[in-house]
């Protein structure tokens, strides 16, 4: 996932964003690509401590030196349900709303593409809902396009398709999971893998 959002480098192979083969960009040109067209959900949040969460929404935009689009900010503000917390630091937040912080810095400059490594992992159950809940949302109304690495069979029933992996290869996929569709998959990878 690292590798297909730019911020690893790939021994071999290639790695296209739309028309654009990002592999072989030089460093200022890829920090540009990754700061322009592609979000990232990290699963310990990333949050800068010494800024609220709206100066950690718009930090990527700040540093680019642009301004948000005041009308998006605003509805992605409101489709995490944050509107009541932006001055308040990281510290202040609890861990859901810090990981819909790092959700909303990654939505806010509208990137192409939204990639999100185990997005729901630190989070309870519930705080895990309403990020999937909004990641969901944010696909459906917002127009966004989003790959996430998960492990759970509860967060993967949101995706319109699931792709599985093993030893680094695509071995099948679903479309319109469910979680119980999801963990029978995984359950049958799973006995295939011990009897092998």
């Amino acid at each position: 996932m690292h590798c297909l959002a730019g911020l690893d480098t790939v021994t071999s192979g290639q790695i296209y964003l739309d028309e654009t083969e990002i592999t072989g960009l030089k460093d200022k040109k890829l920090t540009r690509l990754r700061r322009d067209r592609i979000g990232f959900i990290f699963q310990a949040f990333n949050l800068l401590p010494t800024l609220n969460a709206l100066e950690n929404i718009t930090l990527p935009m700040d540093i680019a030196g642009r301004k948000p689009d005041t009308a998006w900010l605003n509805r992605v503000v409101e489709t995490v349900g944050l509107a009541e917390r932006l001055k308040h630091r990281p510290t202040q937040l609890s861990g859901g709303q810090q990981q819909r912080v790092a959700v909303a810095r990654a939505l806010a400059a509208r990137p192409e593409i939204i990639f999100g490594d185990e997005p729901t992992g630190n989070l309870d159950s519930r705080a895990g809902a309403e990020v999937l809940g909004f990641l969901r949302r944010s696909v459906d109304e917002l127009g966004q396009t989003i790959v996430m690495v998960t492990h759970d069979p509860v967060a993967a029933s949101y995706a319109d398709r699931v792709l599985y992996l093993a030893d680094g290869r695509i071995v099948d996929e679903m479309h319109q999971p469910t979680a119980d569709q999801v963990l029978d998959r995984m359950k049958d990878f799973d006995a295939r893998g011990r009897t092998s």
